[in-house]
């Protein structure tokens, strides 16, 4: 094994830091365990299960190198993207930024905030983007969906609430969404209101959907003594339509087993009817992405899934969701970040390769937004007393209670 570097004793040290409460702890976990699951699930995005076991020679059980090995640079379709060798994808990018807007606006969100904030960072601020092994516009690594939100809201001076409105209905915004549920720390309608607000600049329908309820779900982790089982049906309790049924179809299958292995085929089948994409994770169908009140996309009912047949346990959650394949970078991001929030530990030799390998502080973006969290907490409390003081006095002075 390597010495560790300089930047990584750093990063250890911070988390360290971060660590030392129960809130900065749950924080942490989450944060980290999204971007260690990216990372995991990143070179294998875009296959299926049996393809995955036939190219590495049995299940994932940790950080893998590239699919084509040296030829990543060429090969397509991931060229020019190093993914693999624990380099975190775009979902951690937006992750972090969002965190970043919470450090600048302190306060809970709303779509014009990431008009605002959001948008501005993406096209302005030249970061490390370990995939491009490059210091460049997280803009020119960020999805199709994700570039709409320039092209709307930058260029085309949409109205915030109804930017997302057009854009490939995906997992584009509930891949980064875990920072809301954290800052509504157990409270999951308030994470789902919050989250279903600042997506409307991104998603509409069940793209939408999926960001509030997986917001609320990481919310529901959050709360003292919760479990895998409470935190999914917290979510489930807010969730509508396609993506509600998709949950439970899912969920459903996943309380037969406990191992991933027999879950993968299961699972897939479950969520089928619900998904557009189709059985070509690289060849969507003609009606793929589409709004619906009847469909979910794939992601969060399968990471919600591997959540339970884990019974919240962070390794099994991750690697059940990696090998799950086709867009395993996403539904092993979120899997991490529901694990984490519930307090499984992110293995240490995961997260120390991959902070390495991104050279990224993964500890940092969650020990600023622990410190923004207590700050809107704190005001939230105030605002709450006020209003209950307000409306006492309205009502004749009588008690509430």
């Amino acid at each position: 094994m390597r010495p560790m570097s300089i930047e990584t004793a750093q990063t250890v040290k911070t988390a360290q830091t971060v660590t030392s409460t129960a809130l900065a702890g749950r924080f942490a976990r989450a944060l980290v365990g999204a971007a260690v699951g990216d990372a995991l699930g990143g070179p294998v995005e875009g296959y299926s299960p049996e393809q995955i076991l036939e190219r590495h020679g049995g299940r994932i059980t940790g950080i893998v190198g590239p699919w084509h090995g040296d030829a990543w640079r060429t090969a397509r379709p991931l060229a020019p993207y190093h993914k693999g060798d624990g380099h975190v994808t775009d979902d951690t990018l937006m992750t972090h930024a969002l965190v970043r807007v919470y450090a600048r606006v302190r306060d809970h969100l709303d779509a014009y905030a990431i008009a605002d904030h959001l948008v501005p960072d993406l096209m302005t601020n030249p970061r490390w983007i370990p995939e491009l092994e490059a210091e460049t516009l997280p803009l020119h690594r960020v999805f199709l969906a994700e570039k709409w939100l320039v092209a709307r809201l930058h260029h085309g001076h949409v109205d915030p609430r109804e930017a997302g409105v057009g854009n490939i209905v995906n997992c584009g915004a509930a891949m980064y969404v875990a920072p809301v549920g954290l800052v509504n720390a157990a409270n999951p309608a308030g994470a789902y209101a919050e989250a279903l607000e600042v997506a409307g600049a991104h998603q509409s329908s069940y793209g939408r959907e999926a960001a509030a309820v997986f917001a609320a779900t990481v919310a529901a982790a959050c709360t003292p003594g919760a479990t895998a089982q409470s935190a999914v049906a917290a979510g489930l309790a807010l969730a509508k339509d396609g993506t509600r049924a998709a949950i439970e179809r899912v969920c459903e299958v996943a309380h037969a087993h406990r191992d991933f292995e027999s879950a993968l085929a299961p699972m897939r089948r479950a969520v089928a009817p619900f998904d557009t994409v189709g059985p070509d994770y690289r060849s969507p169908s003609l009606g793929a992405r589409r709004p619906s009140r009847l469909h979910s996309i794939e992601e969060l009912p399968v990471a919600l899934g591997m959540l339970l047949v884990a019974d919240g346990d962070y390794r099994q959650a991750v690697l059940g969701s990696v090998n799950y394949g086709r867009d395993c970078d996403s539904i092993a991001t979120m899997a991490g970040a529901l694990a984490g929030a519930l307090g499984s530990p992110v293995p240490r030799e995961w997260s120390e390769a991959v902070a390495e390998a991104s050279r990224l502080d993964l500890w940092e973006p969650a020990a600023t937004l622990t410190e923004v969290a207590r700050e809107i907490h704190a005001r939230d409390v105030r605002q709450r007393q006020a209003h209950e003081t307000a409306f006492a006095l309205l009502d004749g002075g009588r008690c509430s209670a």
